[in-house]
C-alpha cells in the first residue's frame, strides 16, 4: 500500500483545542454543542463554522486553526473562534473551560454527538469509548515528506513525556482525585490504537503497518490510529496528540511553539546527519507513565552522557535544558517568546498543580471549574 504524504516547504503550525461547555453557575457540563454550533454556523456557507466542530460528546467542542506560520498567529486564530463561541454560550448561562478532564461530571450522563462516526466508535469500542469524557490539545507541524516525518517522530518519542508533563491538567475525574497529573492520558490509551507509537524503520514500514490494519479490517482509515505522535499524510504534518487540553490559550501557544521549534531542530539534525540514535522504547514507555503520574514533579529516566548508564532527572531540569538547546533554532524561527512561556509553566505549575492548589486551599471541585473558567477567559496562568 502506497500512502501519499503532502509536501510542506516549511514547519507550518496548526492547533486543535478541545473545550468543555459548562453551566456558568453550577460548573456542571451541559450538552449544548448542537445548539451552539448550529447558531455559530448560520453565517457560514453550508451552515457550518469552519473552525468550531463537534466532538464525541455534546458537552464538548473542538476549536481549530488554519495553517499558520507562527504560534502567535495560531493563538490569535483560536481566540477569535473561542470568543464567538463564548458569546453565544454566555447568552444561555453557559461558559467554557479548557482542561484534560472535567473535575466532577460523569461520562455516563453525557449525550453523544449526532455524527454517525461517533456512534460507530461507541459501538465498536464499547466501554473504553463511553468513558472518553476528556479534552486534548493537538498540534500539527508541517514537514517535507513521509520519510522525514518518521525519522523525526522517532526522535520526538524521547521528548513526548515532557509535553505530557507540561500540559498535564486532568487530576480529577468523575469527582475523584485520580492521584495522577494526567488522568486523561490513561483514559485515552485504553483504545486499541492509542498510546505510544512504535519505533518504525522508515515510511515503507509505516505503509506496511497501516496496510496490515486496513487489510485485516481492524481499522477503516489510517486516521483511526490515535498514537501520541503520528504522521498526518493528508496535511503533510507531524501531529502531537499526547497533550491534555491546557487551561489557557497562552499555554496552548507555548506548547505549539515548543513543538514547532523541536521539529525545526530535528530537520536541522537530519540535514547535518547529527540526529541522535532513537531512545529505547521501554524507557520512553516508563517515562510516559511517570509524566502522567507526577507531571512536572516527575523524575524521568535518562542516559548519563559520560557513561550511557541510566539515571533519574527532574522534568523541570530537563525542560530547561531542552529550551536552551533549542534557543538558536527558536531565534531563527521566531519562537523565543513561546520557549520563555514553557519555562514559566515549570515555574508556576501545570494546570494539574494549579487545580489541586484550589482544593488544597479549601476549595471544592465547583471552585476548580470556576478557576478554570477564569483561566481561559483571562488567558492567564500566573498565580493570583
Amino acid at each position: 500500500m502506497t500512502i501519499h504524504f503532502t509536501h510542506n516547504e516549511r514547519p507550518t503550525v496548526g492547533v486543535e483545542m478541545e473545550l468543555h461547555i459548562v453551566d456558568a453557575e453550577t460548573g456542571d457540563l451541559v450538552s449544548a454543542a448542537n445548539e451552539l454550533l448550529t447558531e455559530l454556523g448560520r453565517a457560514h456557507p453550508g451552515g457550518e463554522h469552519p473552525k468550531a466542530k463537534h466532538e464525541l460528546f455534546q458537552s464538548t467542542v473542538e476549536i481549530i486553526t488554519g495553517v499558520c506560520d507562527t504560534p502567535e498567529q495560531a493563538g490569535d486564530d483560536l481566540k477569535v473562534s473561542i470568543a464567538e463561541l463564548r458569546e453565544l454560550a454566555e447568552q444561555r448561562g453557559l461558559t467554557l473551560i479548557s482542561s484534560g478532564t472535567h473535575p466532577f461530571a460523569l461520562a455516563r450522563d453525557q449525550l453523544i454527538s449526532p455524527d454517525p462516526r461517533y456512534h460507530d466508535l461507541i459501538e465498536a469500542m464499547q466501554w473504553p469509548a463511553r468513558r472518553l469524557l476528556i479534552c486534548g490539545l493537538h498540534v500539527h507541524v508541517g514537514v517535507a515528506d513521509g520519510a522525514r516525518a518518521i525519522e523525526i517522530i522517532n526522535e520526538l518519542r524521547r521528548h513526548l513525556p515532557l509535553f505530557l508533563a507540561l500540559s498535564s491538567s486532568s487530576p480529577y475525574f468523575e469527582s475523584e482525585d485520580s492521584g495522577l497529573a494526567s488522568a486523561r492520558s490513561k483514559v485515552f490509551e485504553s483504545l486499541p490504537t492509542a498510546g505510544l507509537p512504535p519505533q518504525l524503520a522508515d515510511w515503507t514500514d509505516f505503509e506496511e503497518f497501516m496496510s496490515t490494519l486496513l487489510d485485516s479490517q481492524c481499522i477503516k482509515s489510517i486516521r483511526e490510529v490515535w498514537w501520541d505522535i503520528r504522521p498526518h499524510p493528508d496535511f503533510g504534518t507531524i501531529e502531537f496528540r499526547m497533550c491534555d487540553a491546557t487551561p489557557t490559550v497562552r499555554e496552548t501557544v507555548a506548547i505549539a511553539g515548543l513543538a514547532q521549534t523541536l521539529v525545526a531542530w530535528c530537520n536541522q539534525r537530519i540535514d547535518t546527519r547529527t540526529m541522535p540514535a532513537p531512545p529505547r522504547e521501554w524507557t520512553v514507555r516508563e517515562n510516559r507513565w511517570l509524566a502522567a503520574r507526577f507531571g512536572i514533579e516527575a523524575e524521568l529516566i535518562v542516559e548519563r552522557p559520560d557513561s550511557g548508564q541510566p539515571e533519574r532527572r527532574k522534568v523541570s531540569a530537563l525542560v530547561r535544558e531542552l529550551v536552551e538547546e533549542l534557543r538558536p533554532t527558536a531565534e531563527t524561527l521566531g519562537t523565543a517568546a513561546q520557549l520563555d512561556d514553557i519555562v514559566r509553566i515549570v515555574e508556576v505549575g501545570s494546570g494539574a498543580q494549579r487545580q489541586r492548589r484550589v482544593v488544597d486551599g479549601g476549595g471544592t471541585l465547583v471552585d476548580v471549574v470556576h478557576f478554570l473558567v477564569d483561566n481561559l477567559a483571562d488567558d492567564d496562568f500566573t498565580p493570583r
